[in-house]
């Protein structure tokens, strides 16, 4: 299945299949309407959505089913974060699935998995990743939270979904070099402080740790290269979600050129506007090659990984927001009302811009990535 994938560049008709089931499923359920109720509301996701996505086992497509899960795999879960992102749906499967569930899985004891993973699969509890403390990329020197005798203490900024997750993983230094620490966010010595941004349908929070009682996940000193790995895997999945938002950008603009009459003529018409339409066109389908060989390489843990997720992380980061961009100019003045959709897509692919890093830390890391490669092989 893998190698037909990464030599044909397809997905099985299975997969497909439950694609479709899952577009038919936020058709229903997530009409752009229900992301406006999160805006407008004092809400910070839709939680009926959440628990009908968890009932139908989407929550844990790629969770064994000894914790709870369809134990199905990441194809599948590429599939199904393409359609998250074309619904911009209002839900805290990233961080929680994404993120959190990957760190248990990759790293997790028995133990933890028992207590954590079917909850997540099930969302009766979400999850998160905490490890960002000042602007700009993420060094591992510059990480000052800290682990000792079982307390954890520090403050973690710009947290994903941390005002509302049950559970988080921490990154912080300890004895042995920096540790992932699990923590449940319910108990004491903890802190959470919304942080407003674009898009208030992706919720935020800062985390203020104040000897809160957790538990290593992993060895000490395997903490970065733990968060390398699981971050490497969360982009590839945020660059699916980012090229269904740019289809469906670009499905918007087409539409409405197709609609709106100027001067006796269709808009779609003049060369201005389909010369744009033609290059929001290319952008998304060179960030969907780049995703498409992204997935084989999680999928079969390829040596290609790391490069293959910076490449589609940076290809799907420019293709949604040059669409979502491109989506408002085409609709003209009516693009810029709040009446209108196109906000809730402009708005999605800049706040997904900066999670994970922002653009320009995935430009480096492509860069640093590529070269070392070619160092290796010139070697």
């Amino acid at each position: 299945q893998t190698t037909e994938l990464a030599m044909n560049l397809d997905f099985s008709d299975d997969q497909k299949a439950l694609q479709a089931q899952v577009r038919r499923f936020l058709d229903e359920k997530c009409p752009t309407s229900a992301p406006r109720a999160i805006l407008e509301g004092p809400e910070p996701y839709d939680r009926a959505l959440y628990a009908g996505l968890a009932e139908l086992g989407v929550l844990g497509v790629a969770i064994p089913e000894a914790y709870g899960g369809m134990g199905l795999g990441h194809l599948e879960l590429c599939l199904i974060a393409e359609e998250l992102g074309r619904a911009i749906a209002p839900v805290p499967v990233s961080s929680s699935i994404y993120l959190c569930a990957e760190f248990l899985l990759l790293a997790g004891t028995e133990a933890q998995k028992q207590a954590w993973l079917p909850k997540l699969a099930s969302g009766e509890a979400v999850g998160t990743f905490a490890y960002v403390e000042a602007s700009g990329r993420v060094q591992p020197e510059a990480i000052k939270a800290g682990f000792q005798n079982g307390k954890l203490s520090g403050t973690k900024i710009v947290v994903p979904d941390g005002d509302v997750a049950d559970v988080a993983v921490v990154l912080a230094k300890a004895a042995g070099g920096l540790q992932l620490v699990l923590v449940d966010l319910n108990g004491p010595g903890v802190t959470r402080t919304p942080v407003e941004t674009i898009d208030p349908t992706r919720s935020y929070a800062k985390l203020t740790f104040d000897g809160a009682p957790g538990e290593p996940l992993g060895a000490a000193g395997d903490g970065w290269g733990l968060t390398e790995r699981v971050i490497d895997r969360a982009a590839i999945l945020m660059a699916y979600e980012q090229v269904g938002g740019a289809d469906r950008a670009l499905e918007m603009a087409r539409d409405y050129a197709l609609d709106r009459m100027a001067f006796g003529r269709q808009i779609g018409s003049f060369q201005g506007i389909k010369h744009m339409l033609a290059d929001m066109y290319v952008s998304a389908t060179l960030a969907r090659s780049n995703c498409y060989y992204a997935a084989w390489a999680l999928s079969t843990e390829a040596a290609e990984l790391p490069v293959a997720a910076a490449t589609a992380r940076v290809s799907a980061t420019t293709a949604f927001q040059h669409c979502a961009k491109n989506n408002i100019q085409v609709h003209g003045g009516m693009g810029f009302t709040w009446a209108f959709d196109c906000h809730l897509y402009y708005r999605r692919a800049n706040a997904l811009a900066l999670s994970l890093g922002s653009l320009s830390t995935w430009e480096s890391l492509l860069i640093e990535r590529m070269s070392a490669g070619n160092a290796e092989a010139a070697a």
